[in-house]
């Protein structure tokens, strides 16, 4: 674990980082040695370990799970059983996960020491952005966060985002030096409306523009979802700095109270100047136009959030984009050490105190090198620069040798621990046939098609994916939601243009896939719908409503909820198919391999 010190002070966390990091080994043998020791007499080692706690028993006996696997041991804690069926101390929340894997969210057992390392985790970033961005620490961050309803277990167990834990909890506690850091006052973040508490957010946001030195959100996807507010919003907004009244809809105590720290006098010299900005033809730079003062932009633009970098930067005007922290309900797990590398190019390293590591190897199209993971399982010192992985962890809240299912890529080491980007993850989005297509692939696939929209003053907003086996040969469905770079611009997609879409992604799908067009006559054209305008905002209203979070919300590529899709279907405004059959030729698939 880590060791207490003082957050506020740069020295200290510059120093933390340099010592866990340089000596790894040695602090992964101790997080283990100390994880083993102190849930030895828990029912899920001892039916393993029997007693038998060195490294070598863990590693022979203790199988690599799934949450399915532990899911009978969180189901009979939230049913109130007592925490130490897996874990030494009182759980004192469940986390409901984001959802990656098709929205559905899982439960994640943590306890409050867990928490105050995750807060520590935290502060160890906060030196190393002042000192790479000059001028940062001159402003305060209008971060947007927002909590979500919490609910409780049979046994009364509370049931919360990370978000909402960080806010609630640990924000409660530390609200002055919240204040200190946030534009936005504390009690703003604790209101369960979305709607109020983004809308004051922003206001407190533009009635302090001149103090705003970063902006951020936990996701690029968040961050737009703002952006996309306020272009609705606007006009109400300078109409309440205009007269200094807050609009008559905002009713949470909260957010007035909140507000009413900023909005005082009239200042219709303010909202004159915002509605010149926000009533240009284009939004092109829009935040740095708004937010003169702002440094950077912190929210998470790797990974699966990569496809999202094109309409950040057209927002924020070339403005930085920061992503901090590599992390999940399940673990905190690495943080980016460079803060000034170009998104593409952003890597995480692992810090070795948070739990315990291990990595199965996985092929580069995400297939496992052994059908045993165990058999090819290996240390956090021992990943090789170049190879993909799975990060396998134990951690002191109690998950042994659970698959998070991302894959990383290594890309070097940070004294002696890895830096990883993150490659997506390992599961199958696609499939009708022999072909297998990743997040990865289908992001590659997407992220080359929609090149061919710039020159037409066109965005991809957002997509998600699907099979369509309602006829032979079965298709792939993309739905992509569009917008204009230009104000109030008609979209009416150009047919050539979608259709040719649909062809480069298909060009840049794999072999197998191509193959499978081609040849065996086994796939259909790749088919593109396009949905209306806040289709995916629906999409996002649905799974909340089955317990994702708003602020950790990530749109699933591929989607195989029934009623999602009918939420999609209900949407589509045009239909395109690939009209040219991708290309393949035998020496392809043989080199693939």
């Amino acid at each position: 674990m880590l060791p207490k010190f003082d957050p506020t002070n740069s020295k200290a966390c510059l120093s933390i980082l340099e010592d866990v990091t340089t000596n790894a080994k040695q602090v992964q043998d101790s997080v283990l040695e100390a994880i083993l020791s102190r849930n030895a007499q828990t029912e899920y080692l001892k039916g393993f370990l029997n007693g038998q706690l060195d490294k070598q028993s863990f590693k022979n006996n203790l199988p690599v799970v799934t949450y399915e696997d532990y899911r009978p041991y969180i189901d009979r804690i939230a049913n109130g059983e007592s925490s130490d069926l897996i874990c030494d101390q009182p759980i004192i929340v469940l986390l409901v996960s984001s959802g990656t894997s098709g929205g559905v969210p899982k439960l994640i057992p943590m306890t409050a020491e867990e928490l105050e390392q995750r807060m520590l985790f935290s502060s160890l970033h906060r030196p190393l952005i002042s000192k790479q961005i000059e001028g940062i620490s001159e402003g305060k961050s209008l971060s947007f966060f927002f909590v979500t309803r919490e609910g409780k277990t049979a046994s009364g167990l509370m049931v919360r985002t990370m978000v909402t834990c960080v806010i609630k909890m640990a924000g409660s506690a530390n609200k002055d030096v919240w204040d200190q850091v946030q534009i936005s006052p504390h009690g703003l973040y604790t209101c369960d409306d979305t709607t109020q508490s983004m809308y004051c957010q922003l206001l407190c946001g533009l009635l302090q523009r001149e103090n705003v030195s970063r902006l951020g959100a936990p996701f690029a996807s968040s961050f737009l979802k703002v952006i996309k507010f306020l272009e609705d919003h606007w006009k109400e907004l300078c109409s309440n700095i205009t007269t200094g009244r807050v609009s008559d809809w905002i009713t949470d105590p909260q957010c007035l109270s909140g507000v009413g720290k900023f909005l005082g006098a009239p200042n219709p010299e303010l909202a004159s100047l915002i509605e010149k900005e926000c009533g240009k033809t284009s939004w092109e730079a829009i935040v740095r136009r708004l937010w003169p003062n702002a440094k950077c932009i912190e929210a998470v633009v790797t990974g699966s959030m990569a496809q999202y970098i094109p309409m950040m930067d057209f927002y924020c005007g070339g403005l930085p984009l920061v992503s901090s922290f590599y992390a999940s309900s399940e673990c905190f797990l690495g943080l980016n050490l460079n803060t000034l590398r170009k998104p593409s190019d952003a890597a995480y390293t692992i810090i070795p105190s948070m739990a315990y590591f291990e990595f199965i190897e996985v092929e580069k199209d995400h297939q496992e090198t052994s059908h045993d993971p165990t058999k090819n399982i290996v240390d956090l010192v021992d990943v090789k620069v170049g190879h993909d992985y799975e990060p396998v962890i134990t951690t002191f809240s109690g998950l042994y040798r659970y698959r998070l299912g991302d894959v990383l890529r290594v890309t070097g080491f940070y004294n002696n621990a890895p830096e990883f980007q993150v490659a997506g993850r390992k599961k199958v989005v696609l499939s009708i046939d022999m072909d297998k297509t990743y997040e990865e692939d289908l992001l590659k696939a997407v992220t080359n098609a929609k090149l061919l929209l710039e020159p037409h003053d066109l965005m991809l907003i957002d997509f998600t994916s699907r099979v369509d086996s309602s006829s032979f040969p079965g298709h792939y469905v993309l739905y992509w939601e569009l917008g204009s770079k230009v104000k109030d611009a008609k979209l009416e997609p150009d047919a050539e243009v979608m259709e040719e879409c649909c062809f480069t992604m298909e060009e840049s799908l794999d072999s197998i896939y191509r193959k499978g067009r081609k040849n065996d006559k086994n796939i259909g054209p790749l088919e593109i719908k396009v949905v209306k305008s806040g289709a995916f905002d629906e999409l996002m209203n649905f799974f909340v409503s089955r317990g994702s979070s708003v602020s950790q919300y990530k749109t699933p590529r591929s989607v195989t909820n029934e009623e999602a899709l009918k939420v999609l279907e209900a949407s589509v405004v045009s239909k395109f198919v690939s009209k040219k059959t991708p290309s393949w030729e035998l020496h392809e698939l043989h080199s693939s391999r």
